[in-house]
């Protein structure tokens, strides 16, 4: 069955789509481009009082994020320069470890897993209290915010229908029929495959590759039957647009994954937690969704200006 598609950008691995798909242009519009660059100052009123590097992932909700970071610790008086799109979370961690970067937008959960692939905790409370003796020396996380943007099951309103799908628990009695849209780390990450067989004993037919963490391809995939069920982030707009049903995960095969920011303490001041903490009382998934679609909608903005917009609403920049 065809069916019209709205198209998203998503998050994570967007830049391994960039050639022959036409990506390239939206994510010139998302980042400064190379990740390896010098970093690039972000607009705000910056004054002396000491200098950070606020990197992002390879995705366009880590960049706005990390813009929305900058922003506020330039408000502050603290200079702060972006260094968009460094890569995946094994590449950036590294960055934070050996100080080229001082902070990042992280997701608390898979952070939890990255530092602790056994680690049980699944609530966002536990996961918070458990991080700061699980992480390397040197390194540590702020408060976390209310906002979330969590791996999530996916499938077509026709699917859930036709198989009467609510959860992952119901999806586990044709599991062997169904190809699975993911990136190829969902093979052997904990709550991939293994967390699935594991949970719900969910052994997929195959799995389809896509890097674009849920986003155009990964969506045309589902929406034209190519796969059954997609792994795509809960602050994905084309979620919504395109009525697609998110399924229940009763068992928490899904960590809680609350966006808190990363950060190597050798620079960090409490001047510097401060107005990180600012960010983090008030940012919410629904400012998420919309910040995604800011950045992917009709009339596109790059991250920069996304995160100033919503700098600007919240009062945090004047």
């Amino acid at each position: 069955m065809k069916h019209p598609i709205r198209t998203t950008l998503t998050r994570r691995g967007l830049g391994g789509l960039a050639a022959g798909v036409g990506i390239a242009i939206a994510l010139s519009a998302c980042s400064s481009g190379n990740p390896l660059s010098s970093p690039t100052t972000s607009a705000g009123s910056a004054t002396a009082g000491g200098s950070l590097v606020v990197g992002s992932a390879d995705f366009p909700e880590s960049q706005i994020i990390a813009e929305i970071y900058a922003g506020a610790l330039n408000q502050a008086g603290i200079t702060a320069t972006t260094k968009p799109n460094i890569g995946s979370r094994e590449i950036y961690f590294k960055a934070v470890q050996d100080g080229s970067v001082d902070v990042v937008p992280d997701y608390s959960g898979n952070l939890l897993s990255h530092v602790d692939a056994e680690a049980p905790e699944v609530a966002a409370d536990d996961i918070y209290k458990a991080l700061p003796g699980k992480l390397p020396k040197g390194l540590g996380v702020l408060e976390p915010a209310k906002a979330e943007s969590k791996d999530a099951m996916v499938v077509t309103k026709a699917t859930a229908e036709k198989y009467q799908l609510k959860s992952i628990e119901d999806v586990a009695k044709v599991c062997k029929d169904f190809t699975m849209a993911a990136p190829a780390t969902f093979e052997t990450r904990a709550y991939g495959f293994p967390g699935l067989k594991k949970n719900y004993g969910c052994e997929l037919k195959a799995l389809k590759p896509f890097s674009d963490g849920g986003g155009n391809l990964t969506l045309q995939a589902l929406l034209t039957d190519d796969v059954q069920v997609a792994d795509i982030y809960t602050t994905t707009p084309s979620i919504a647009d395109n009525d697609l049903v998110v399924l229940e995960d009763p068992k928490n095969n899904f960590k809680a994954q609350q966006v808190l920011p990363l950060y190597n303490e050798a620079k960090m001041t409490d001047k510097a937690k401060e107005a990180l903490n600012s960010v983090s009382k008030i940012l919410t998934t629904e400012d998420l969704i919309n910040l995604n679609r800011a950045v992917s909608g009709t009339q596109k903005q790059n991250a920069k200006d996304a995160a100033a917009a919503w700098l600007k609403d919240k009062g945090i920049v004047k």
